[in-house]
Parts: C-alpha cells; structure tokens; sequence
C-alpha cells in the first residue's frame, strides 16, 4: 500500500543559505522558461530541460487528464522515447500517477523497486543491470480540480532530501497550472476568434454569391455568365460601367467564388488618394524614404499577398504610378518607396474605371501597355436605364431593406410611384435609386409608398423630360385616382368597402371612379 512519507519539519533558519538561492534561482528560470513560449508544449519541455540540469533528474514526465475520456496522457517528457509517449496512457487511479492524480496528494518514494504500485508502462525502467532510483509526483492543480502531474525520477535519495524536492516540485507543479490556464484561456480564445473568422467568411461567400447579385435581364445575365466563368482563375479582371451600377458588387463575387477566398481582399480607390502618396499606399515604403516617413510602412500589395487587390477608378492613377504597377502585373515584383530590395508577390488583380480608357490611351493619359496588360477579362456593367426590367426588383429589395431597419411595416409601392420610377433616367444607377428608396421610406408614415414620397426630381420628371408639368388641378385629379386605386386593391374590388377606407360614401366613390376610368371589376 502506498503511504505518504513522514514529514521532517525544518525552519528556514536550518535550510543552508547557498540552497535556498540555488532554488529562488531554480524557480527563476522556470518562470522564464513559462513566459517565453505561447506554444504550450515548448514552454513545458523547456521545464523538464531545467529540472533536469538543475535537480540531477534522470527522468520527468507531466502528465495530463482528459475529463471527457478519464484517461491520463503523457504530455511532455524527458528521457523517454517517442513511442512510449504515444503508447502509455492511465486510467484515473491507476498506478502511482493515477492515484496522485485522484487523490490530489503528493508522493516521494525512496526506492522504487520496492514500490507495488508502480507500474513501468514505459518499459526504461527496472531493466537489467539498471540502478534503481527514487520518484517523486506531484498534482497540478487548477484551483481545486487536479488536472495532471509532474512526477521526476532522481538517484537514491534520503527521504529528507526527497521531502524538500517534493515541496520544490510542488511549487513548480502551481507555476505550469497557472500557466497552462492561462494558455488554456488563450487557446480557447483564439478557436473562438477561428471560428468567428470561419463564420464571417461564409457570410461573405453567401454574400457575394453570385445569387445575390440582383436583376434578372439579359444584360445582368451576360453578367453573371462571365462572373462564373473567370472566378475560378487567376486571370485580371478590369470592370467597366458608370458610377453606382455595382462595380465593386462584381468584385466582391469574384474573389469570394474563387480559390483564394480564405485569404486577404483588399480594396483601394485610388480616386481618393492623393497623387504623392497612392505610390506609398500600394507599394508600401521604408523609414526616411520622405519627410514624415518616421516608420516602415506595409503597402496594400504585400498586405494582399496570396488574395485579390481591387483597384477601383483605376483610371485616375498618374503615369509614374502606372510603370510600377505595370511591373507588378507582369512580373509579380516591386520595391518600397526609398527601399532596395525587391518583394515577390501573389496577388490578383481586379481593377474597375467609369472612365473612357481607350481615349485615355490616345490622349497619352494612360499607359497603352498597362491597358492592355488589365483587359484580359473585361467585364461591362449596364446602367440602369438599360436594364428597365431590374428597376422593381431592386426597388422591392430596398424597401424590404430599409423597412426592415427602420422598423416600419411598408408593403409595396403604389401604382404613380411605380410609373415614376419606371420613368426615370437614373443618372446615378442603382446606388441614386437605393438613396431614393432610402428617402422614401424614411418619409412614409404609411403602408405604402406614394409618389409624393419619391424625391422631386422623379416627382416633376424637370430631370428627365419624361413628365411635363402639373396644375394644381390635375395634382388633386392624380392623387385622387391614386387613392381610389389603392383603396380598390386593398379591398380586391369590394365599392363598399373602398368608400370606408378613404372615409366617403359609396355613390361619391363610385362617381369619382367613373371619372377617372376605373372600373373596380379589374381589382377583384
């Protein structure tokens, strides 16, 4: 039966002076040895390497439990083979590792051939001819829950020498639990910031599908056939169309539907960099290059590096950024602003331009050679105006959006509102219309949004020439057929009750319909 040694009591006064240096020492370069790793494994080897140099031990392990299976593994060791270390395991009380382990008492045996319980999985020791040495194990605690051991074979020893090594050990055994909490914590942190970072690329992958993407006419669908087409390569992407058609939704979609989705996507404007600092921006640049320059920077390039840069007005860059940005595009290399060495990187292009670059081009404002080198894949987004057929989608898209986040229960468009936005130009694309239906929805009190809640621009048509100007009659005649009209889909034809929802009577409703050419058997 294993008993725990007698204690000798000893006064710090009796302890040799030179001993207890050497142990303060000891306990030193364990703290060190801890606090100079975040891999957990190293910093516990470098422990075992400390003890072994400083306390003559021949052999230590640090075990740990495993809860969920209630086993013991042997997580670090010194002078054990590899095999044994995969090979052994403990079941909690088993041996004397396991009883530490479920009793949470520490032990010191003089002789261990003389020790039953000991169970020599690891087959080192009693071999033959081999001397027979003393043990010592210790729990690691974590508060009061034991979550392992530390246990050291040393030459035969006294028992008063294996009483002081116990409480040394015991010592140490509360530094590693500290620290494997500690690290434990951080380990749990970063799997949870993995898993966030897993979570939020998926969002973005269902995001920029090419799904969600919307529009369903056959220029958008030219669109998406060559969204899918290059998005699995490596080829550079240069995306034509005007302001606010969704350039950069077509970039987002590429690089999250391709290869190098896990890995970084980086965005410039280049509009709205500076001419002096955009070179800086992309290439990044060294300490003292320029005034002001008081540390190294990190350019975008090499921040992209393995994932996609997407340039956006690509057109506005000067010519002396467009050689390096050439070289870049043909052989993947550049320097720093005021460095020397030269940077390899993998990194895809997608650029995006409102801007005529062909004329460009002749004008001599744009490299040839550059222009040539992005229009590998050129992609065209349509305006609006061409795309007639999208405008109520994406209407419809935008007032779910917008209702949704400013928590108001607007249901549709009414039948003027929807003639209004079918009429309109759209100068601005889909980026004016989002603002539009923004506006529109911020001023509605209603169920459903009505002209007069579109901006004037729409309102008067003064922009587009599609609506000539109102009197104030016939402003009172449209809004009165706009409201007999509602009233009728509401009540899916029903006189009666239409009269009620716009508080008149029957015979002055059915009059005023008349008027105006409804006939409410088209509305059941």
């Amino acid at each position: 039966m294993l008993k725990p040694p007698p204690q000798e009591h000893r006064t710090a006064a009796e302890n040799p002076p030179m001993q207890r240096i050497e142990e303060v020492t000891l306990l030193y370069e364990i703290s060190k040895a801890l606090n100079e790793h975040l891999d957990l494994r190293k910093s516990l080897y470098k422990v075992l390497d400390i003890l072994a140099s400083s306390m003559n031990m021949m052999r230590g392990t640090i075990t740990i439990l495993d809860p969920v299976r209630n086993e013991i593994n042997i997580e670090v060791a010194h002078g054990l083979p590899a095999s044994a270390m995969r090979s052994v395991k403990y079941k909690l009380g088993e041996g004397i590792t396991g009883r530490v382990i479920e009793t949470g008492e520490a032990v010191a045996i003089p002789r261990i051939s003389e020790e039953p319980l000991f169970l020599n999985r690891t087959a080192v020791r009693r071999r033959a001819g081999a001397p027979d040495h003393s043990f010592i194990c210790v729990p690691v605690k974590k508060g009061a829950q034991v979550i392992g051991a530390l246990s050291v074979d040393r030459p035969l020893a006294e028992l008063s020498t294996l009483e002081q090594g116990k409480q040394l050990l015991s010592v140490i055994a509360t530094m590693i639990a500290r620290h494997v909490v500690n690290l434990e914590t951080i380990r749990i942190e970063k799997e949870r910031l993995r898993e966030e970072n897993r979570r939020l690329r998926g969002e973005l992958a269902n995001r920029y599908s090419i799904n969600n993407i919307i529009g369903n006419s056959n220029k958008m669908r030219e669109v998406y056939q060559m969204i899918s087409h290059v998005c699995r390569s490596n080829a550079t992407v240069l995306i034509r169309g005007e302001s606010g058609t969704g350039k950069e939704l077509v970039a987002n979609s590429i690089h999250y539907n391709s290869p190098r989705a896990k890995n970084p996507f980086i965005k410039v404007n280049c509009a709205a960099l500076p001419a002096n600092l955009i070179e800086s921006e992309l290439f990044g640049h060294e300490k003292g290059a320029f005034t002001g320059a008081v540390r190294q920077k990190i350019g975008k390039f090499e921040l992209a590096h393995r994932g996609t840069i997407f340039l956006d007005e690509i057109g506005s860059i000067g010519l002396d950024v467009q050689v390096n940005l050439l070289r870049v595009l043909q052989e993947k290399e550049f320097e720093r602003v005021g460095g020397q060495k030269t940077i390899k990187v993998d990194v895809r292009i997608i650029a995006a331009t409102n801007k005529n670059l062909e004329a460009a081009v002749q004008q001599e404002a744009f490299r040839g050679d550059l222009y040539y080198r992005l229009n590998v894949f050129p992609i065209y987004m349509p305006p609006l105006r061409e795309r007639k057929t999208d405008i109520l989608l994406l209407a419809d898209y935008f007032l779910e959006k917008y209702a949704r986040e400013n928590d108001k229960q607007i249901k549709r468009f009414s039948t003027p509102a929807i003639d209004m936005l079918m009429n309109y130009h759209w100068p601005g694309n889909v980026r004016e219309l989002e603002n539009c239906i923004e506006r529109a929805v911020l001023l509605c009190s209603e169920g459903v949004i009505h002209s007069y809640h579109l901006p004037p621009t729409l309102q008067t048509g003064a922009e587009s020439d599609t609506l000539p100007a109102l009197s104030l009659e016939e402003a009172v005649a449209n809004l009165e057929r706009e409201m007999i009209i509602d009233a009728l889909k509401n009540t899916r034809g029903n006189v009666t009750r239409a009269a009620e929802l716009v508080r008149t009577t029957v015979r002055k409703f059915a009059y005023r319909a008349k008027c105006h050419g409804i006939d409410y058997r088209q509305y059941r």
